[in-house]
Formats: C-alpha cells, sequence, structure tokens
C-alpha cells in the first residue's frame, strides 16, 4: 500500500469547488478590518477574531516597525538559548500585572502553547479532565501526555454534572488537572466556572482555561474568564494566544511563578521552538495598552455582537444564545445548504465562516460569525439584512 494512496484518493474539496461554493483558503488582498479585499471586491468581514480591530492601528504597526528596526526580524534560536531579548521579558512582565498573576512565559504560537503546558505537567499515573469541546490545540496537548500513558478522561460540553461524575472515577489523592476552554470557539459560550472551580476544590484538581476567544472579550476590561466570574486567584494557569485580541502572533500561560519556571524549564515546545520575532511581541504589547488605556473598546465590542445576535434572532434564526464576540448561526443538517448560505452570503458582500462536519457534529452545521469593536453600525445593518436576503431564499427563515 502507498502511504500517499489517501492523498490521491481525498476528493472532497475538488467536488466542492466544481461546485463554486469552495469556503476556505481564500486570499485577503487588503485588510482595513471591517472590510477587507478578496478577489478584487470589498467585502464585510463577520468572521475574523480581530475583536478589538487592532490589526491595522497605526500604533500596532508602527510597534511592529520599530521592533525590525532595533532587533532585526527574527531571534534566531529558542527562548532557552540565544532567542530571548528583553522584548520578551518587559511583554511577560507587563501581561503578568494585566492578568492579576504572578508570572507569564510566551509561546511561539497559541496552538503550540498547549503543547507546553500538558504534557509537561501532566505525567505517568496522572489524569487529565478535558471538556469535550475543547479547542484543537488543548487536543494535541491531551494526546501527547496520553503518549506517556497519561489517563485521559473527557467529560460532557461544559457539563458540570458529568464533570462530577467523572472526577469521582478518579483517586482523590491523584494528581489532576482539569483542562477547558473559557470561551468555546465555536460555539460562543462561556465555561461555567464557578461550578468548575468548586469541584476541583472538592476533588484536590488543578485548572487550566484556555482564555483565546476570552481576554479582550469578557471580563473586567477584557481580562478574561476567571475575572468575569471574579475567580482570578482560583483559577490555577490561563493560557491564551496574540493572534485574535493582541493582533499578532503567539501565546502565552499566566500563573504561580514557580510553575511557569518549571514550565520554561522543562517544555519541549519552548526548548526546541524559535521564540516569538521581535514585531510580533512588539504589536501584540501595544495592543495590550490599546486595550488597558480604551477599555471602551471591550464594550463596544459586546454590543455590536449583541446588536447582531439580537437581530438575527429576531429574524428567526437558530442562533446560539451568547455573551461574547462570536455569534453562531445554526442552518440545519445539510453540508449542501450550509456551503451554499456562504455562498450567497459572500456573493453578497458578507464574509463569514462555514462549519461543517467533522468541525463540527453532524446536524449542527452552522455560520460562525464573529464581531470587532470597528464594526460601524451600517456593516452591522447590512449583515443583518443579507443574512435575512438569503435566509429567505433559501428558506431558513
Amino acid at each position: 500500500m502507498d502511504l500517499f494512496k489517501k492523498c490521491y484518493d481525498f476528493t472532497r474539496a475538488d467536488e466542492v469547488k466544481s461546485q463554486g461554493v469552495y469556503p476556505y483558503f481564500r486570499a485577503i488582498e487588503e485588510n482595513e478590518g471591517p472590510v477587507v479585499s478578496i478577489e478584487g471586491r470589498k467585502i464585510i468581514m463577520a468572521g475574523s477574531n480581530n475583536y478589538l480591530g487592532l490589526t491595522s492601528d497605526p500604533r500596532v504597526k508602527e510597534a511592529a516597525i520599530k521592533a525590525i528596526e532595533k532587533y532585526g526580524t527574527g531571534c534566531s534560536g529558542s527562548r532557552y538559548l540565544t532567542g530571548t531579548l528583553d522584548l520578551h521579558i518587559e511583554f511577560e512582565e507587563k501581561l503578568a500585572k494585566f492578568l492579576g498573576k504572578e508570572a507569564v512565559l510566551l509561546f511561539s504560537t497559541g496552538f503550540q502553547t498547549a503543547q507546553g503546558i500538558i504534557p509537561t505537567l501532566v505525567h505517568r499515573g496522572e489524569y487529565i479532565i478535558s471538556d469535550k469541546d475543547n479547542h484543537a490545540c488543548i487536543v494535541a496537548g491531551n494526546l501527547i501526555a496520553r503518549g506517556a500513558t497519561v489517563d485521559l478522561l473527557r467529560y460532557k460540553h461544559n457539563n458540570m454534572d458529568d464533570l462530577e461524575r467523572v472526577l469521582n472515577k478518579i483517586p482523590k489523592d491523584a494528581a489532576k488537572l482539569i483542562v477547558s476552554d473559557g470561551v468555546f470557539s465555536t460555539g460562543g459560550e462561556i465555561v461555567d466556572l464557578p461550578r468548575l472551580v468548586k469541584l476541583a476544590k472538592e476533588h484536590n484538581a488543578r485548572i487550566l482555561i484556555d482564555d483565546a476567544h476570552a481576554v479582550g472579550v469578557i471580563g473586567k476590561g477584557g481580562r478574561g474568564t476567571a475575572s468575569e466570574f471574579d475567580l482570578v486567584d482560583e483559577v490555577d494557569l490561563t493560557m491564551g494566544t496574540f493572534s485574535k485580541t493582541f493582533a499578532s502572533l503567539g501565546g502565552f500561560v499566566a500563573g504561580e511563578a514557580k510553575v511557569i519556571d518549571y514550565i520554561k524549564h522543562h517544555a519541549p515546545a519552548l526548548i526546541f521552538s524559535a521564540s516569538p520575532t521581535p514585531p510580533s511581541v512588539a504589536a501584540a504589547m501595544a495592543a495590550l495598552e490599546i486595550l488597558e488605556q480604551e477599555p471602551e473598546r471591550v464594550t463596544q465590542l459586546i454590543n455590536n455582537a449583541e446588536k447582531v445576535r439580537s437581530g438575527l434572532k429576531e429574524a428567526g434564526f437558530n442562533v446560539i444564545d451568547g455573551r461574547t464576540g462570536i455569534v453562531p448561526v445554526l442552518v440545519g443538517g445539510s453540508d449542501e445548504t450550509a456551503l451554499m448560505m456562504w455562498r450567497r452570503l459572500y456573493d453578497e458582500g458578507v464574509f463569514v465562516n462555514v462549519f461543517i462536519p467533522p468541525g463540527v457534529p453532524q446536524g449542527r452545521q452552522m455560520m460562525r460569525t464573529s464581531y470587532m469593536s470597528t464594526h460601524k453600525e451600517e456593516h452591522l445593518d447590512y449583515i443583518i439584512e443579507t443574512f435575512k436576503k438569503v435566509g429567505k431564499e433559501l428558506g431558513l427563515i
């Protein structure tokens, strides 16, 4: 059997392309934030994670340019060896203070961060307890740890009764880590953190929360899930990314100084990976400073998302309820309907993300929309009206 046979036999993408509804890998030619250029057309972006609209902010761009001028384009080494700049340390200290934690450690990507934390902390004979809908980066970190014969258990999505059931199966004196998204990336729901914290205390478990879609979106001044529930001191570790709110690329973990120091000296994902580039770090740090100076951006983001959420629900769409920047619209159990809806929205000048299996369970096909603080009223009104037009065409409303 040829190893590449599976590649030659893969025809699904070509079939969708031939139907003219292929939604992926669309090249953005110009990015102004709420409006982008694709295939020579101006399109309203309703699918980006650029929640605070900072990727095109002049202050963020200027910070990246100045960092290149001072440090060059890269670090040419890992953090462990020649890849640590004073810029990395400065940002780690500022971010730790913002999040109310003792220390922060930067990683080169958000996806890599989970692989730097979970297998590094959870060893043979210890337990990972993970929400079934956690992001793929957590799944990857779990699988690496499981390869070292770590016990991996999963519980039903955001279901604290099921989490309790799973915890009850584990010896109380066993070392264990409960891992959950703070804001779940597909549906936009917020974890039931108060109950999760209570169960963790009862069962002697540590907590890791992935705040990729939460920092800059919920919590006091955008400080994330733990802040949202006044539980900053109760959450052991918070991880996140710079590719969303912070308008850059990279990841981080925040927690106790001793724990962060252990990860720093033991995580292969950090030790054997080139460190975050100077412009990436400088851009993210500038974005953090803007977030601290202009917390009203967080309020505007949530107001914008709520306007669309309410408008689509009133129109009759099946919208997953929430209070974050993510507004998912369920379109039924047909991939064809979902792909056609994506195409019609795109043709009308609105870009969204279409999720079909295996990205979501069968029957949960959706348009996952997300919003920015920089969307204007006219953008939001047009998105709502376009959804109504296309929804009526396809018989969804």
